[in-house]
């Protein structure tokens, strides 16, 4: 009898122990399953091309988060303004899901839409936040959009609560940009966004990214945007092309010490500019 009462705890067990393997491998197939769709809706609502000018170099590197489902909503955009003049935009979104990956495209497609009423950045950071406000999320986002004049290298930028971008210029100076900026962009109406105006001279990079890249547990955002610096400046000065100034970002983004969205966007111009 004792024997009995043993095996059928043994089968009770062995019963217990399939279903909870089973569970655990319909919860990994779920999780993956999210994270696979979380990142195709990322890429599907990155730009496919990039705008090109005279003299123009745009170069992007892109990696998401996909440790479990911390996938989040690192985005960057490049396109020719009704003007002429070309808009450039990088931007986060808070929170590391798929609601986040989703605000994110709504972020890019209002922001392009309205730059075609108005290119001038504070105005449109300040249409594009009102319209984010409207639609009724509780999510915000960060970002920079810049209206860049390729003939000339005058740009003029933006910036909602994002990190400030890098500068470097072909005769070894480089450094942080100390402009001002506004709140992040989906927090409260009727927000200002100052503009700064800047020129980028023959030679010269200006490069944009997300937090993911300078910033985490084993690295402060300091000292994260002081390497971005001395990398700019060495590509400015031996003229190294866009793209392998956005790779060697890219890289340093492996040393914040943890796995988060990370996006880089350089900017550079050759050729004679009259001064502005």
């Amino acid at each position: 009898m004792p024997r009995n009462r043993s095996t059928d705890e043994g089968d009770e067990l062995l019963a217990r122990l399939g279903s909870l393997t089973a569970q655990a491998r319909e919860r990994a197939v779920l999780q993956r399953t999210q994270v696979e769709l979380a990142i195709a809706l990322q890429r599907g609502m990155l730009p496919r091309d990039l705008p090109s000018a005279p003299g123009l170099h745009l170069a992007v590197r892109y990696t998401p988060a996909n440790l479990g489902l911390n996938v989040g909503g690192d985005w960057y955009d490049a396109f020719t303004l009704p003007d002429g003049r070309i808009g450039l935009a990088i931007g986060d979104v808070q929170g590391h899901n798929i609601e986040a990956a989703a605000f994110m495209g709504q972020v890019r497609a209002g922001l392009r839409a309205l730059a075609s009423v108005t290119g001038e950045p504070g105005e449109l950071l300040a249409r594009t936040n009102d319209l984010l406000l409207s639609l009724g999320g509780d999510l915000f986002a960060t970002c920079i959009f810049m209206r860049l004049d390729p003939a000339s290298g005058v740009l003029e930028s933006a910036r909602a609560g994002h990190i400030p971008f890098v500068w470097a210029t072909a005769d070894g100076k480089s450094g942080v940009v100390d402009d001002e900026g506004g709140p992040p962009l989906g927090i409260d109406q009727g927000m200002e966004f100052p503009v700064s105006r800047h020129r980028l001279t023959t030679g010269g990079v200006f490069v944009l990214l997300t937090d993911g890249v300078v910033e985490g547990p084993s690295l402060t955002i300091e000292d994260g945007l002081e390497q971005v610096v001395r990398l700019a400046g060495i590509a400015a000065v031996a003229s190294l092309e866009a793209h392998a100034l956005a790779a060697a970002v890219i890289k340093g983004a492996e040393s914040v010490g943890h796995e988060d969205d990370a996006a880089v966007l350089v900017v550079g111009l050759d050729g004679p500019h009259p001064p502005p």
